[in-house]
């Protein structure tokens, strides 16, 4: 991860860190700053160990690039959803058929329709806000 952070952003860090460090000390920093890189990368590795040993062989058949939270694009998922063919939806109460779905729940939106084109009044929640 580059955190935004370009070649002249980092050398302009690096310049005011020179200036506000001072040559005397940089060396020792640079060398505890490459000290905890060097830590904290064991420690990723040594989790990753870790969940290997406790997975076991499942752990090798996991497809960790499909678990990627960054590969879902809710524009895609929602293009996706409404292009699917949706399932025949009955009304409540209503039998299924021979070889039909199996009843599906009628949204509220469909709910209301359905009491409008019956003449019915729509259900009203008096404690709704």
């Amino acid at each position: 991860m580059s955190w935004g952070l370009t070649f002249e952003k980092l050398l302009l860090i690096g310049l005011i860190a020179v200036i506000l460090i001072g040559p005397d000390r940089l060396p020792g920093y640079a060398a505890q700053f490459g000290r905890l890189i060097r830590s904290l990368r064991d420690m990723a590795n040594g989790a990753k160990e870790r969940m290997r040993d406790e997975m076991g062989p499942d752990y090798d058949d996991v497809d960790w690039k499909k678990l990627d939270p960054r590969q879902y694009d809710p524009r895609r998922i929602i293009r996706e959803a409404l292009t699917d063919e949706p399932a025949p939806a009955t009304r409540p109460g209503q039998a299924a058929g021979a070889g039909a779905a199996a009843p599906v729940r009628e949204s509220a939106y469909a709910q209301r329709q359905r009491l409008i084109r019956e003449g019915r009044p729509a259900p009203f929640d008096s404690e709704a806000t």
